[in-house]
């Protein structure tokens, strides 16, 4: 993520920039941060997951599914945000009627990568943990099969499962739905990672 020069932005600064901005940024208390590409093995996972959770939604209106290109505003910390996957139950609410900006997600994926997953782990939870509807939270490593479930089992109390390539599929607490780990993982190729040399 990229910060933009200028010191501080309004909200309404924001929204009129991004309508017109090539790339999509995200607003955090003030300030503007450009969003990077995603990776391959980024877009293979969200695509996964997205295509598997609409299948199963299919033929029922009880939840809705949005990608990365659907808006997120969090009040209490001032932050516009584009999760990775959002699943919203019953009918999604719009900040100020605006149909590209949404309050009530239930369920919210993340997919890792280097220059975030700190950010997604710590501060971007904390921002999410305000929503009222928010009751579950994915986090999922593209560089080795590996996914952090947390879900909210009372006031200020989450728990926490992890996944691994031993796991067959992961289960959500939230929503009666369930994706096996060879289908979220599916065509993403994992990279070796090379030694650190000296010189």
């Amino acid at each position: 993520m990229q910060l933009i020069a200028k010191q501080y932005y309004t909200p309404e600064e924001y929204l009129e920039l991004e309508a017109t901005a090539e790339y999509k940024s995200e607003y955090i208390n003030g300030q503007i941060i450009h969003k990077a590409g995603a990776s391959i093995n980024h877009n293979r996972i969200t695509g996964n997951f997205c295509a598997t959770l609409n299948f199963a939604f299919r033929q029922q209106d009880k939840y809705e599914v949005f990608n990365s290109d659907m808006r997120l505003w969090i009040p209490q910390k001032l932050i516009y945000t584009y999760p990775d996957v959002i699943i919203i139950a019953d009918e999604p609410e719009f900040f100020n009627n605006r149909t590209d900006t949404i309050t009530n997600p239930q369920v919210i994926i993340e997919v890792l990568s280097k220059s975030t997953k700190s950010y997604d782990r710590e501060d971007k939870f904390a921002a999410y943990r305000t929503i009222p509807t928010f009751q579950e939270y994915l986090l999922i490593d593209q560089n080795r099969i590996h996914v952090e479930q947390f879900f909210k089992t009372g006031k200020k109390r989450w728990t926490l499962c992890e996944y691994d390539a031993e796991d067959g599929n992961i289960s959500l607490e939230t929503i009666h739905f369930e994706i096996y780990l060879q289908d979220l993982y599916n065509k993403v190729k994992f990279e070796l990672v090379q030694p650190e040399t000296n010189g």
